[in-house]
Formats: structure tokens, C-alpha cells, sequence
């Protein structure tokens, strides 16, 4: 026992106490330079990523930028210049209950930015015998939407032996709207429509509907406009059926006739992409009437007769 004890006094006379002590500092000392060093460069790093993360997400930690830092992500070097298409534009249509049922109406200029594209455009679609839909937004985009609605409507016609209900309808261009994001979310081929119809079963027969670029469709009371000219027009409608003589649900289909000109005409004073009324071209607006009888359009020579100042008369 007292050799072993000698033994071990001998080994740890070998490393003097100082020494030890020496070399631990000197570690410790290594590596606290290490990781002030490793400390530095990080931080210096975190803040080239987020300034040049923070350009492109909403924060430069989240998961997006995480994969960037992996190299999962790789952004372009130089990006191309996405130059803006320019789309034919169909602008301001109105929709409202009567009477003697819905009126649907729309001006008949189509634009291209700054540009007249045609004067003569029909923006008004008979989707089949009692439903309407007027468009407002990219022309092609609208024109093929109410195309296959017409379609989507007269398959289930003939193969189901009767017509699509209401609520049929209204989700049916809901679905063609959302099915339209991805071209929304490029910013072209948006489209903005209103849907009218006359459900002869409902005891509130005469609906407008109307729609916003991702399929979310209203149930309007009792107008709805879309377009540029939309706000001009709603106002106007508004004001006719809260302050005028006749409120709208109570008209004849001349007084609803000459409020639509009106405001469709009042809306091409302000707004350049609207045609209102053409007095030197003879052009009106595209007018339907929808009843329990089917869908009406009126003629260029009746739109002339109730339009005061207007062409013919």
C-alpha cells in the first residue's frame, strides 16, 4: 500500500503543478479566440443574407431563405425585365331589377391601354334562355369563359333532361373564374363579370349576381355594376333608387331603359374606357331584357326613341 501511494506521489511529481495550469489557459485561450473569430464571420454572413433575403421574402428567416442558404434555391443572376402585356379591355356594364324583370347592359368599347381596340363590341352573352352574363376585364379571357358556360349549360341540358339549377349556375362561373388564377396572378387575363337570370321557380324570380376576379360571387339586392365605369354607375343607380321619383324595382322597361343609358352615358364623361352613348356613330350600348318569356334585346331604334338627344331621335 504505501509503495502504490509512493508511486502515484512519484508520476504526479513528474508535471509540476504550474505547468498543468499552463497549458489548460493556453486552451482555453485558443478557444475562446476560435469561436470570437467563428462568432464574427457568422454574423457577418447573417447580414449579407438579410439584406439580400429580405428583398425577396417577408423575413430572412423564414423557410424560403433557409433553402437559399442551402443552395436549394438558386436565384438568377441577372433577372429578365418582364415587359407588360397589353390586353384588350371590355369596361362597364350594369345590371338591375325592374318591374317587368332583370335589365342587363353594357357600353360597347373595348380598349388596349391607351389605345380604342373596336366600338362596336358586344360585352352582353345569352348563356342560355333565361341567364345573361356581361363582362367586364380581358376580352379574350371573358369571351372564352362565357363560351364555356354556354357549353357547361347546354351539356347538362341535354344530358341530364332538364336545365341546371340556380345554384348550378352561379358556382359554374365561380369554378371558371377560380380555374382563371393563375392567369390572374400574372396579372393578365383578369376578369370581372356580372351574372343575371330569371328563376321562374323562385318566388323572387328576378337575381344579379356578381363576381370578383378569384370566383367569389354576391347576391345583389338590387343593382350591381363592374368596369371602370363601375363606380360612376353604381352611383348613379344608388342614387336613383334611394332619392329618385320610382325606385328601380318599381319601373316600367322604358324608365329602366332610359336609367341605364343615362348612366352609362354619365359614366364615359370621366372615364375614357367607356363608350357610353356614340350620337355621331349611332352606337348604343347592348341592352337584354330577362323575363319569365325568355331574354329580349333591344333594337338600335328603340334604344334612340327613349334616349333623350340621343341618335334617330
Amino acid at each position: 500500500m504505501t509503495e502504490r501511494t509512493n508511486r502515484v506521489q512519484e508520476n504526479l511529481a513528474v508535471v509540476p503543478f504550474p505547468r498543468v495550469s499552463i497549458l489548460l489557459l493556453s486552451g482555453y485561450f485558443r478557444l475562446g479566440v476560435f469561436l470570437l473569430i467563428y462568432s464574427s464571420a457568422m454574423a457577418q454572413q447573417n447580414q449579407r443574407e438579410m439584406a439580400w433575403g429580405g428583398l425577396n421574402s417577408a423575413d430572412a428567416n423564414d423557410f424560403v431563405t433557409l433553402l437559399r442558404r442551402r443552395g436549394v434555391v438558386r436565384e438568377p443572376e441577372h433577372r429578365a425585365v418582364q415587359v407588360p402585356v397589353l390586353e384588350t379591355q371590355g369596361t362597364t356594364i350594369l345590371a338591375f331589377k325592374f318591374a317587368g324583370g332583370v335589365l342587363v347592359a353594357g357600353d360597347r368599347r373595348a380598349t388596349m391601354g391607351n389605345i380604342v381596340m373596336y366600338d362596336r363590341t358586344e360585352k352582353v352573352f345569352e348563356v342560355d334562355r333565361h341567364s345573361v352574363m356581361a363582362i367586364a376585364g380581358s376580352f379574350g379571357a371573358a369571351w372564352e369563359t362565357a363560351r364555356t358556360l354556354q357549353h357547361s349549360f347546354q351539356f347538362y341540358r341535354r344530358s341530364q333532361l332538364q336545365e341546371m339549377s340556380l345554384e348550378g349556375k352561379v358556382r359554374a362561373l365561380a369554378k371558371l373564374l377560380r380555374d382563371n388564377l393563375g392567369m390572374v396572378l400574372q396579372g393578365v387575363g383578369v376578369v370581372v363579370p356580372l351574372f343575371a337570370t330569371y328563376d321562374i321557380a323562385s318566388s323572387d324570380p328576378a337575381k344579379v349576381f356578381f363576381y370578383d376576379a378569384m370566383g367569389a360571387h354576391f347576391d345583389a339586392t338590387d343593382f350591381a355594376a363592374s368596369g371602370s365605369g363601375g363606380p360612376a354607375v353604381r352611383s348613379i343607380l344608388y342614387y336613383e333608387n334611394t332619392w329618385g321619383p320610382t325606385p328601380l324595382r318599381q319601373l316600367d322597361e322604358k324608365g329602366a331603359i332610359t336609367i341605364a343609358l343615362r348612366a352609362l352615358d354619365t359614366a364615359a364623361e370621366a372615364d375614357t374606357a367607356t363608350g357610353g352613348v356614340d350620337r355621331l356613330g349611332k352606337i348604343f350600348p347592348i341592352v337584354k331584357i330577362l323575363n319569365q318569356d325568355g331574354i329580349t334585346t333591344m333594337t338600335h331604334d328603340a334604344l334612340a326613341a327613349l334616349f333623350p338627344g340621343g341618335a334617330g331621335t
